[in-house]
This record gives structure tokens, C-alpha cells and sequence, in this order.
């Protein structure tokens, strides 16, 4: 046997995950002026969830954004198992993630800080 070839692995199916990811200010990363960061919702396909936060944070990244936190809510079957109610629309988008074998970003909430202009005295 050729040392140099090994066994081929099965390969493992790709699901997508729903992740919730948290962005802060970059220069030129497109957010609203005075937004202080935002909350995306994407939909990543990958082997497992751990491979979709590393795309999508990839992604993210050359996209000149600055991920800063990542939840993830689990593949489509574990959020039925979980009792969620998905929509069609959604399904739409995580079956084009999944077919295209990539990362839809489905909503952007950009945040602002009210709050911190409140507190100066």
C-alpha cells in the first residue's frame, strides 16, 4: 500500500446552523453612523456548527466587520426537535445556505447607545 495515500473518510453531510453573531465597529464596515455595533442572524452550512462559526466569522472578517460573540441555535432539525416554529422564509434562506454551501446573513439589527449619552454629566 502507497504510504501517501490514505483512507477516504465518508464524508459527513452538511447541515445549516442559525447563529446569532455580535459585531463592533470597524472603519468601512457599512454599519449605520453612530450604531456602536449590530446583532446578525445567519444561517451556515457546514459539517458541524463548530465549522460553520469559523466560516461565517471568516466570512465576516473579509467582509470588514468585527464578530465578537457567536450563539449558535443548533442545525434545523435540532431546532424542530427543540420545538421551534421556522417560518417558510427562513426555510427558503437555510435551504440556499445549504445548497450554495454558504452563509446568508437574514437580518441585521445595528445597535445604538442611547443609554451612554444619558449618563455623561
Amino acid at each position: 500500500m502507497d504510504k501517501d495515500k490514505k483512507p477516504k473518510k465518508p464524508k459527513k453531510p452538511h447541515q445549516v446552523y442559525t447563529l446569532l453573531i455580535e459585531v463592533g465597529r470597524k472603519e468601512g464596515d457599512g454599519l449605520p453612523e453612530g450604531a456602536t455595533g449590530a446583532a446578525l442572524v445567519c444561517y451556515a452550512s457546514g459539517v458541524d456548527e463548530a465549522e460553520a462559526v469559523r466560516e461565517t466569522v471568516a466570512i465576516l472578517r473579509q467582509a470588514d466587520l468585527a464578530p465578537l460573540d457567536v450563539s449558535g441555535y443548533g442545525s434545523l432539525d435540532e431546532r424542530l426537535d427543540q420545538g421551534h416554529d421556522i417560518p417558510s422564509e427562513e426555510r427558503e434562506l437555510m435551504g440556499r445556505a445549504l445548497a450554495e454551501n454558504s452563509v446568508i446573513v437574514a437580518q441585521m439589527t445595528p445597535f445604538f447607545d442611547d443609554a451612554r449619552e444619558g449618563a455623561k454629566h
